[in-house]
């Protein structure tokens, strides 16, 4: 019950925080996106209070599940963001994160309350990994795009020469190509850990790395189509305006893509 009455306090912070980051740029105060950052690193903390009382009264680790699945996934995109602020001076970069943030809580809330699912085949330190590991590539994925975003929003305004007070309140060019650079590269490295763990506890438990299921198969598109945009970062040189372009057109495809999959297609990755 103290867990559930965590999460909807998180939710509500996590709302507090998208109207205020709003009203920053509405009203194009950058004091104003101070006391979003707050509001957020204070959501972030019930957040975690919420998952560490999930944990001790299930008794395992709270990754497992829809609701855990994408409450994690919206609490590694906080925690992203807000680290990034400490490297970067990317505070109203809060104003395209936190909306996505809170609609990821939003949908999470759907499932609150669900047990966390206890059958043999879902226990073990591998399917943990999985999850984790995953989730959180996917999540910095997303905080990848955010950035991208943000980058073609302003190089926009710059070429048609709107700048005034808004431009700014804006992150630098550069920091936000460096922050979708640095969650391209993390996001690549822990979606294959995640992959690697998957694969083994796949083996353990029905015999096969690979079934054909559809959430593997989705996934394998993933990891692929990052590993190309990571390559053209690195080895190519892509940077700046291509870069935060086709990390968002990936990402948005990716999505359309795990919608489908959820909507029309049967898979063994039910719980997640």
């Amino acid at each position: 019950m103290i867990g559930i009455v965590l999460f909807k306090t998180a939710l509500a912070v996590y709302l507090a925080s998208a109207v205020v980051y709003g009203i920053s740029l509405w009203g194009r105060k950058v004091q104003t996106a101070r006391i979003a950052t707050w509001l957020m690193l204070a959501a972030l903390v019930i957040h975690t209070l919420s998952f560490a009382s999930r944990w001790l009264i299930a008794g395992v680790s709270p990754v497992v599940g829809i609701h855990d699945a994408l409450s994690f996934f919206a609490w590694v995109m906080a925690t992203a963001y807000l680290a990034m602020q400490l490297r970067t001076k990317t505070r109203v970069l809060g104003v395209f994160v936190s909306p996505v943030i809170f609609l990821i809580m939003v949908v999470a809330s759907v499932k609150l309350g669900g047990d966390v699912a206890a059958s043999a085949a879902l226990q073990g330190s591998l399917v943990m990994f999985h999850v984790t590991f995953s989730v959180t590539g996917e999540a910095l994925f997303a905080v990848a795009s955010c950035a991208g975003l943000m980058y073609l929003a302003q190089d926009n305004m710059l070429k048609k020469k709107k700048e005034g007070s808004l431009i700014r309140l804006f992150p630098s060019l550069r920091d936000l190509d460096r922050i979708n650079h640095l969650c391209l590269a993390w996001g690549f490295t822990l979606l294959t850990f995640g992959i690697l763990a998957g694969s083994g506890w796949a083996r353990i438990v029905w015999g096969s790395h690979w079934q054909w299921d559809t959430k593997q198969i989705w996934t394998l598109l993933a990891w692929g189509s990052y590993g190309f945009l990571l390559y053209q970062r690195l080895v190519i040189g892509w940077q700046g305006r291509k870069a935060a372009l086709w990390s968002l057109v990936v990402f948005g495809a990716l999505i359309i893509l795990l919608i489908l999959e959820k909507v029309l297609f049967p898979s063994v990755h039910k719980f997640v």
